[in-house]
């Protein structure tokens, strides 16, 4: 196809992608190839803009940008077909040069191609690999969240909504992967139905944060340092049984100020977290080889007596 072209004295480029429209489903691949088609970009020392929409932030609103800004539009990634919003982009992007990377064509492109220059990730002439596979690898620590639901039993000193949202503020200012895990088993949020699947997945997680006090046990159990908060007021189970497993990082619901749970989160992902963490469930094992003791002493003199 043919247009009237921009006349600039350099290359600038506008890449788009599902991600310049609202509620079209934008996906990680999708972002991913944008930023990889990005870097290409600024490597060759060619200047680009990125097309975003809510709830995307730091781009441009390609509906109010002046078209003749630039001489490429590039639009990245997933399926890509004729029809609404894209067609409306070609249109007032038709003075630039058209260029589709990394797509899927939803049908022929010798039936449908608006594009001066097609790199498909696939249709009926060609696959190629997907761009997502040259992104950066990111190492985040991944922080499962365990919480509880709303324990009526404590009346008013159950304060499970003020621990929520400090958890909440947590993990939105601290750069991890929050995983919520569901412990409970009848009706689980998660789709887990065995107390294995619940274990497996807390024992793969860097850090353990949680209102339970079976996020806290099994986190330990495990060798992985769990931030654990009591969410009732003056303290309770969880509290008490931090102490018994003589765990530092536990947290009243009263104290829960965001440079404490800041330093308590750091210190559970630390190596010193994880090593505290494999010792106090060795000397949990060691106490209660003595409860077993007990149990079965009081079990057998039981079924001695006349």
């Amino acid at each position: 196809m043919t247009h009237e072209r921009n006349n600039t004295s350099s290359p600038h480029a506008l890449v788009a992608g599902w991600f310049s429209f609202e509620g079209m489903g934008a996906t990680a691949g999708d972002l991913i190839a944008r930023d990889v088609v990005a870097k290409w970009l600024k490597e060759a020392e060619v200047a680009c803009d990125i097309a975003l929409a809510p709830p995307f932030r730091g781009g441009v609103d390609w509906k109010s940008v002046d078209p003749r800004t630039y001489t490429h539009l590039v639009f990245v990634c997933g399926p890509f077909g004729n029809g609404k919003p894209v067609t409306e982009m070609l249109v007032r992007f038709s003075g630039c040069r058209l260029v589709g990377l990394d797509l899927s064509m939803l049908q022929p492109p010798a039936e449908w191609n608006p594009f001066d220059l097609l790199i498909e990730r696939d249709s009926d002439l060609a696959a190629r690999p997907d761009l997502a596979l040259l992104g950066h690898k990111p190492n985040m620590p991944v922080v499962g969240v365990v919480l509880a639901h709303q324990q009526k039993e404590y009346g008013r000193r159950a304060r499970h909504e003020q621990a929520n949202a400090a958890i909440r503020g947590l993990l939105d200012s601290t750069p991890v992967v929050p995983i919520p895990i569901d412990t409970r088993l009848d009706r689980n949020a998660g789709g887990l139905n065995t107390p294995e699947a619940v274990e497996c997945l807390i024992s793969r997680m860097d850090a353990v944060v949680t209102t339970r006090l079976h996020g806290l046990v099994l986190a330990i159990k495990h060798g992985v340092a769990p931030l654990a908060i009591d969410p009732i007021e003056g303290g309770a189970k969880v509290l008490r049984q931090a102490r018994a497993l003589n765990w530092p990082t536990v947290l009243s619901v009263e104290a829960l100020e965001p440079k404490a749970l800041e330093e308590a989160l750091d210190y559970c992902l630390s190596e010193s977290g994880r090593r505290r963490a494999r010792r106090c469930h060795m000397e949990a094992v060691q106490s209660l080889g003595t409860v077993r003791e007990r149990f079965l002493h009081e079990i057998a003199s039981a079924a001695g007596a006349p």
